[in-house]
């Protein structure tokens, strides 16, 4: 099968992602909350960011090489951390964690995932970074800080922009819960999916592998969107920032950050990035575009910007950067990658979006990603 005749483009993979996988599950992966208008919020943004061509540049191979937390990197993406990652496709921590390891790209491992770090460590890079959702208790702070560390995550992003669990109506409306019940709707579903379903079956249905050692199964009186985290996090201060800083001896990254004030005033606390995003319109609907806020907040800091939300291919990565971001992280579009593939997505995800990148700087003259032009709005 040719990969690049039958899917040139990531809306081609989440097309296929979506005949392939059971019903409340591309609920869970696809929806915003709400009405989701934050998530066609950030879409809409994204394409009024223009570019302007240039021409006569003679031949040129553009380097899509950049720099991050003092690091060559050969590639501006990275992977995003996402939830119950192995929902989506069986294994999918592993698989996206070895993929990551074999293109040079960062993979960010989620608390929430169907995986813990000590599942992922032997297929882990050198670029593993590990997502956290904060913790009350500081023993299992700390814990899970040793964890991480010893699977050989070096990088540490603290997730700010979930005080509360979101309600996503749309994921509610699917009948999935935390952890998944597989009740006779759902396993209707199920039966119309027979690779995932069978791969599934080898695997076992999923659960949040790293909080098993923090929890019982008491749940009863949570909402459905929410899942046994929630029993454990807190939502986090500015002194819980402060406390994270010296606690972890590696990269620290705050995730959810939309204001300028407040990347100002991270810098100060010795953060080392600044991880712009709204979280892909999953948790407040009435947010601005993620690349609506980006230039304010790189006028307010020099610390590198990680860029997230509403990313669909390479042209929409050079509008980050051109704006103000230093990288790109995609979630998403990793899931609808296997989901649509198996592990073959995800090399070929990688192809997709560079193809795009050389092809799109091609048309603006532009041979390295630090030549880009500045970006204007369309009307």
């Amino acid at each position: 099968m040719d990969l690049n005749t039958r899917y040139p483009a990531l809306s081609d993979l989440r097309t296929r992602a979506q005949s392939r996988i059971p019903k409340f599950v591309w609920e869970y992966l696809d929806s915003g909350t709400g009405v989701e208008a934050t998530r066609k919020r950030n879409r809409t943004a994204l394409d009024r960011v223009g570019l302007m061509p240039s021409v006569l540049h003679g031949e040129f191979e553009p380097d899509l090489s950049t720099t991050l937390l003092g690091e060559a990197r050969a590639l501006p993406f990275g992977i995003a951390p996402v939830g119950m990652s192995g929902l989506m496709w069986p294994d999918a921590e592993r698989h996206l964690a070895r993929g990551a390891a074999r293109t040079g790209m960062p993979y960010t491992l989620s608390t929430v995932a169907a995986a813990a770090p000590e599942d992922v460590a032997p297929e882990l890079g050198e670029d593993a970074w590990f997502q956290m959702y904060p913790p009350r208790d500081e023993g299992i702070r700390r814990d899970m800080l040793d964890r991480a560390r010893a699977a050989g995550f070096k990088t540490l992003v603290l997730t700010v922009d979930v005080p509360v669990a979101s309600r996503r109506e749309r994921q509610t409306r699917s009948g999935l819960t935390n952890p998944p019940r597989l009740t006779p709707r759902l396993l209707a579903q199920v039966a119309l999916r027979p690779a995932w379903a069978m791969a599934m079956a080898r695997k076992g249905m999923p659960h949040m592998r790293m909080l098993d050692a923090y929890t019982t199964s008491a749940t009863a009186n949570l909402p459905v969107t929410a899942h046994v985290g929630y029993l454990l996090r807190t939502s986090p201060d500015w002194d819980y920032v402060k406390w994270l800083r010296d606690a972890w001896d590696g990269p620290f990254v705050v995730k959810g950050v939309m204001r300028g004030t407040d990347a100002e005033r991270l810098q100060g606390l010795g953060v080392d990035a600044i991880w712009v995003s709204n979280h892909a319109g999953r948790q407040f609907d009435a947010a601005p575009a993620t690349i609506e806020v980006l230039p304010a907040i790189r006028r307010a800091t020099t610390l590198p910007i990680i860029f997230d939300s509403g990313v669909e291919g390479g042209l929409d990565i050079l509008r980050a950067m051109a704006s103000g971001a230093d990288f790109v992280m995609l979630g998403r579009a990793w899931h609808y990658a296997l989901a649509a593939l198996g592990p073959e997505g995800i090399d070929h995800l990688v192809h997709i979006l560079s193809a795009d990148l050389k092809s799109c700087m091609g048309q603006l003259g532009a041979r390295d990603l630090r030549t880009l032009p500045k970006p204007f709005l369309h009307d």
